[in-house]
């Protein structure tokens, strides 16, 4: 039977597809401002950095999107879905048209099926972190999807900066609220993170993030062309870097994007599928 690493769209692997969904939106665009900004406390950036973030129950975006892993390269259009704290949905469709692979994430758990070769994958963050070197959840896949802060990891450690006439905020070591926590491998995890911040609209411009006990892994994420979406800022543009052995990097587009609209997440493995473990 494959394993899991050799599920692949192309040149595109199952653990790639769900570091996509981090990279389903931006391009480097820091606002070009003529005059000095104010220095600010971290608590207070903090804190204006929440007051301007999308706020959503369900959000949904159609997108481009281009992937690139070392000297391979592929496009592919797809939809996102998400229900906030609950449901991360996507489909990918290469460019015939044709739905290639569909996925559902939630908190503890990873589903795709693959209809070019009909086999599906299903588990937990494991084997894809196991795959990866590295530690990714729910969380932070879906504030680096929209450009969002952690929602359930601590903020309290913070440090301000102005860097290239923007707001930074900095942490060494960024931990998991303890009730968030679901086993004991959790509990140790610290991550460094960097958040740029726009001066004048205090949306997150880009962002890295890296675990302490393995810093040759590292996700870097930009933001730009940030459109009002229902009175929201929202970055319709998205870059996104992996650096570890191999550098992956996306660039992707959203249109159509919309807010508080209710949504169905329909996944179903068809019969006669192969497993991949």
């Amino acid at each position: 039977m494959k394993n899991f690493s050799g599920f692949t769209i192309g040149y595109i692997t199952v653990p790639a597809i769900l570091l996509m969904l981090i990279a389903v939106s931006c391009s480097p665009a820091r606002k070009a401002i003529k005059a000095p900004i104010k220095e600010e406390g971290a608590d207070y950036l903090f804190k204006k950095l929440k007051e301007h973030e999308l706020k959503y129950t369900y959000f949904m975006g159609k997108f481009s999107a281009e992937y690139k892993n070392q000297k391979k390269s592929t496009s592919f259009n797809g939809q996102l879905r998400i229900k906030k704290d609950s449901v991360i949905w996507l489909s990918l469709t290469p460019g015939l048209g044709i739905e290639a692979v569909r996925l559902i994430i939630t908190q503890d758990s990873v589903k795709m099926i693959n209809k070019l070769s009909n086999t599906y994958y299903v588990g937990n963050y494991e084997a894809v972190n196991r795959f990866l070197k590295t530690n990714i959840d729910f969380d932070i896949l879906q504030a680096y999807l929209l450009g969002n802060d952690l929602q359930f990891y601590e903020d309290g450690k913070f440090r301000a900066s102005i860097d290239n006439n923007s707001y930074k905020l900095s942490t060494a070591a960024r931990t998991k609220l303890k009730k968030y926590v679901k086993d004991s491998r959790e509990s140790v995890r610290a991550f460094i993170q960097n958040i740029w911040l726009d001066s004048e609209t205090f949306k997150i411009t880009e962002a890295d993030v890296k675990e302490i006990s393995n810093e040759m892994i590292k996700l870097e994420a930009s933001y730009g062309e940030f459109e009002n979406i229902g009175g929201q800022l929202f970055p319709k543009n998205l870059n996104v870097t992996i650096r570890a052995d191999n550098t992956i990097k996306v660039k992707a587009s959203f249109s159509k994007i919309s807010v508080d609209v209710p949504l169905q997440f329909p996944f179903r493995i068809p019969s006669g599928y192969t497993q991949l473990q």
